[in-house]
């Protein structure tokens, strides 16, 4: 195996001007404590024991490993040991911290225990998140404990309590773990609004951020306090060392398209075989299950090899999470479920198989090894195919030059807020002047017009006038007295079972007939299968028997080549800064020389016979094969951006008489096939592309609908869980269905029809990426036409009719027709 290497030093600015206080503001028993650890106190702990004694909230930036998590806490465990010696000990909640995942707060809570442990500290410190049992729950909420780790779902059910004002009152701290992930999707715009209900219920709490991958502090410190200037932003000038090497295989080829790097598990398994402990993270739960069975095939060393994933069943993750903890396990195949702050200081690789997709989610990932000050970070990245071979060269360089993904911000989502005047009428009566003065303090929602709030508040009370004689729509009602309150309990019940921004497709319980739960599966997946059909599933090959009382029913097998499940919303976008790196490599023809020697040949072809992607033009190639036209587009966008654009495309084509058959994109171009030549690209791209033609795509697609199908449940509209029972994927789609088109047809500006609009332009659409790079590339358009295919078109036609089974057979047939296509360029 060769590879390229490249020690990077990560070095981050420093922003606070003020000195760092001395060791004195630790107490003498912590001071003690930590020298028996063998560890110093960091300045950036102290500095924030300092702010928080006067105060302030506080935004701390630090890289992995440098006791950001113990910061945060120092503060509440310093205040709280000298309660408990002043015999304060009445239960109360002294600090809440907020994490993104579960299997943060239950990592970060074990590894809490260590120091209230060994300095006997009389300090109760609990979690509370969906998998806590209901007992403790109840109890929870009589005697709570005194620092509580959740999550942002958890919190809003807290805030929706009638006694949350006083549960909350004398609270102290809120701390959010890796702050940067609520930026930019709806589950932060609920955090947002979660965040200006604490500052009612606790006006005198401090809030703290954590966070290691930060490119703007100040996008961060608003969602810290309303006056963002008192916020202090901590920003130590640390060193972090991290070396990236970069797979490239000595025999094989690098194959020109494809996700799994099946090309790559012999060696992969030899890297974990190496190191001591391996966290090996991929982008989707499909190529976790992928990854993990051939890892398996691979394993004559009898390695302990674990795989963790979001579909699996809480107690297997658990499980594996406790084994990793305790040095049980060689190996972890993992997706996002892991990505951040879990703190296993034996991790002493991480391999990302794939390309992450953006520098500060590599950075996050990287960080799990080395989990220390002083300790390199070391990573391999194992790219799946020849583009994603660029991609990596271009995180490292991004690592290498400290440049982070700026975080994409956008106006808070509408249906999210439907759901909070809700959950904040399940609390009690509320003021609607007043609830729209506070949720103006919610940064995504600042902007909030009252003519909108109000929509959405007749939203929520009547269903809107088209709803306004179905009364399961009227959910809040205005008194005589002027405040809102709910119609019925059951309006409550039902809230409580549907909160949350989290929408995936509807889920099956699936386990073996006399055997454990192995996990959830989705729904639409199930219905294809017949009875003896195999598929992976929890690393194991399983064969499918039957659904039985609404769970899937399955049995071992030995199946050679099984189904893979598909999984909604699995894939990362690319980032916008990475693309533009992406895009700064391809030009640079000086750093080629450093890239495989099949990339670089790669490169060369196109060079050769084509030309290459820069950052000043949009390269749009053309070219027949057979009786096929073909036009190849390399935005590099990202696919959201680039399916729409093949959308809107083949629309605009077929209004010219062009004749387009069909269209694949992926991260970084897109190729479209039709019955005539394009001879003139230029007025295709034409930036008016997104008026009348967008809209009318939208509105003739099914995307609006499926968008609607996602904010009719988050904003309540409908419920996919109802008391007693769960509704079908297919009830919830026919429910949906029939309210969208009655809205469209009896009242088109409906509130949740425009929100419906603004959420396809934000996520499934990907408009903004797309606005900003035909407006970037308007009349600057390089176009080449070619007798033959380019070098960079090959993969996107290898991605045409690429099915998921993990066949030899399939594989083996993509390898000759990537042969078959560089041997075509050549021969002209």
């Amino acid at each position: 195996m060769k590879s390229q290497n490249l020690g990077v030093m990560t070095k981050m600015s420093k922003t606070e001007s003020e000195n760092s206080p001395d060791s004195s503001y630790l107490p003498t028993q912590f001071q003690d404590w930590f020298s028996s650890k063998g560890w110093g106190v960091y300045p950036h702990q102290l500095s924030l024991i300092s702010h928080l004694k006067e105060g302030n909230s506080c935004l701390l930036i630090a890289p992995t490993g440098s006791g950001k998590t113990l910061s945060g806490f120092l503060p509440s465990l310093i205040e709280l040991s000298k309660q408990a010696s002043e015999n304060r000990t009445e239960p109360f909640l002294h600090t809440l911290y907020i994490s993104p995942l579960k299997a943060l707060a239950v990592d970060v809570h074990r590894n809490l225990q260590t120091p209230i442990a060994e300095m006997g500290l009389e300090i109760i410190c609990e979690t509370r998140t969906g998998d806590t049992g209901q007992t403790k729950r109840n109890r929870q909420k009589t005697a709570p404990p005194n620092i509580l780790l959740t999550t942002p779902e958890s919190v809003e059910l807290m805030l929706a309590w009638p006694e949350a004002a006083f549960y909350f009152s004398k609270l102290s701290a809120v701390i959010i773990d890796e702050i940067h992930t609520v930026i930019g999707n709806k589950r932060g715009d609920l955090l947002s609004l979660s965040l200006a209900s604490l500052r009612v219920c606790a006006p005198n709490a401090a809030f703290i951020g954590l966070s290691a991958t930060v490119a703007n502090p100040s996008q961060l410190a608003c969602w810290l306090s309303p006056t963002p200037d008192l916020v202090a932003i901590i920003n130590p000038n640390i060193d972090k060392k991290i070396n990236i090497e970069i797979y490239h295989p000595n025999k094989n080829d690098i194959p020109f398209a494809g996700h799994s790097a099946n090309y790559a598990v012999g060696d992969i398994y030899h890297m974990i075989s190496a190191h001591k402990t391996s966290l090996i993270f991929v982008n989707t739960r499909a190529q976790a299950e992928l990854l993990f069975q051939s890892l398996w095939r691979e394993n004559k060393d009898n390695l302990h090899i674990g795989l963790h994933h979001g579909s699996l069943d809480a107690r297997q993750r658990r499980n594996v999470e406790k084994a990793m903890a305790e040095g049980a396990l060689d190996a972890v195949v993992a997706t996002s479920s892991l990505d951040l702050g879990i703190d296993w200081a034996d991790i002493d690789l991480v391999i990302q198989v794939g390309a992450a997709k953006g520098t500060s989610r590599l950075i996050q990932r990287i960080g799990r090894a080395g989990h220390r000050l002083g300790v390199p970070s070391k990573a391999i990245i194992v790219p799946a195919n020849r583009f994603e071979v660029i991609e990596a060269f271009a995180a490292r360089l991004n690592v290498s030059q400290g440049r982070l993904d700026r975080l994409e911000e956008y106006s808070g989502s509408l249906d999210v807020l439907a759901q909070y005047i809700v959950g904040r009428a399940v609390a009690g009566p509320f003021n609607a002047d007043a609830l729209y003065q506070q949720i103006c303090t919610a940064p995504p929602y600042r902007s909030l017009e009252r003519d909108i709030f109000n929509q959405v508040l007749e939203f929520v009370s009547t269903g809107g006038y088209a709803l306004e004689h179905y009364e399961q729509f009227r959910r809040i009602v205005k008194g005589i007295d002027g405040l809102y309150r709910l119609t019925s309990r059951r309006v409550a019940t039902r809230w409580r079972m549907n909160i949350g921004t989290i929408v995936e497709t509807t889920t099956l319980k699936i386990r073996f007939a006399r055997g454990p739960a192995l996990g959830e599966i989705e729904e639409y997946f199930v219905q294809s299968l017949r009875v003896g059909d195999s598929f992976v599933f929890a690393g194991r090959i399983v064969a499918f028997v039957e659904i039985r009382k609404m769970q899937v029913i399955v049995e071992p097998t030995i199946a050679k080549e099984p189904k893979v499940p598909a999984y909604a919303g699995g894939r990362l976008p690319l980032t916008a800064d990475m693309s533009e790196t992406v895009r700064h490599i391809l030009q640079s023809t000086d750093i080629h020389p450093s890239l495989p020697e099949p990339v670089r040949e790669w490169l060369e072809i196109q060079q050769t016979y084509s030309q290459l992607p820069d950052t000043d033009s949009l390269l749009v190639e053309t070219f027949q094969r057979g009786e096929r036209h073909y036009l190849v587009a390399y935005g590099f966008e990202g696919r959201n951006a680039h399916q729409t654009l093949g959308m809107l495309l083949t629309r605009r084509m077929e209004r010219t008489s062009l004749k387009p058959l069909g269209f694949v994109a992926t991260d970084y171009a897109i190729a479209i096939w039709s019955l005539e030549k394009v001879n003139q690209p230029a007025p295709l791209f034409n930036p008016d592309i997104l008026g009348d033609e967008l809209e009318e795509w939208m509105a003739e697609s099914t995307m609006l609908k499926r968008s609607f199908r996602q904010v009719a449940t988050i904003s309540g509209l409908i419920d996919k869980k109802i008391p007693g029972t769960e509704k079908t994927g297919k009830q919830v789609t026919i429910n949906s269905d029939l309210i969208y088109d009655v809205l469209r047809k009896h009242q088109p500006d409906h509130i949740l029809l425009e929100a419906t609009r603004q959420d396809s332009a934000r996520g499934l659409t990907d408009i903004r990426r797309l606005s900003d790079l035909l407006i970037r590339f308007e009349n600057k358009i390089t176009h080449v036409d070619l007798p033959r295919i380019s070098a960079l078109a090959i993969p996107l036609l290898l991605e045409v009719g690429r099915e998921s089974v993990m066949s030899s057979a399939f594989e083996t047939m993509l390898e000759e027709l990537e042969y078959n296509l560089i041997n075509e360029i050549k021969e002209i």
